[in-house]
């Protein structure tokens, strides 16, 4: 048997070499694989953050809030408070704001005409919120940095 290239142990039975090796290793490798605890699956996202991020997390929805935070502004005046946003853009976001009972419309009859909005309790609601994100947003996003003076970060 010394001839045939395949080396024998002690008790006489051949071992196969190389290829062998790597079937033992697998077979080991799936007996760990089947004592290995299964992670748990991640639990689901509720309904209730959902439809928050649904609602808050457009473009634009958290600054207005911000601004109708302190006391009812007029539609120009909050459209100035808020660099860059665009009539059309400001005007949508107020509507869905209001089909949600975050904000209210009030019309000043009158020459002139005057809209303005201010938050409806519901959305006053928010403001321990919008306070927890600004100062997570100075402390991680930038920097350490203070934005509003007396914000109370």
């Amino acid at each position: 048997m010394a001839g045939n290239g395949k080396a024998t142990g002690t008790d006489g039975a051949r071992s196969g070499g190389a290829g062998n090796d790597r079937a033992q290793n697998e077979a080991e490798a799936g007996e760990r694989a089947e004592t290995a605890p299964v992670p748990e699956p991640c639990g689901r996202v509720d309904l209730g953050i959902t439809r928050v991020f649904e609602l808050l997390g457009k473009r634009w929805t958290g600054p207005i809030i911000a601004v109708l935070m302190t006391q009812p502004v007029h539609f120009a005046d909050l459209r100035r408070a808020i660099p860059g946003i665009s009539e059309r853009m400001l005007s949508d976001r107020l509507s869905e704001l209001a089909a949600a009972g975050l904000v209210l419309r009030e019309v000043t009859e009158g020459p002139p005409l005057r809209v303005s909005y201010r938050l409806t309790e519901s959305g006053a609601e928010l403001g321990p919120a919008l306070s927890a994100l600004r100062c997570w947003g100075e402390k991680h996003l930038l920097g350490g940095v203070v934005g509003e003076p007396g914000a109370g970060c």
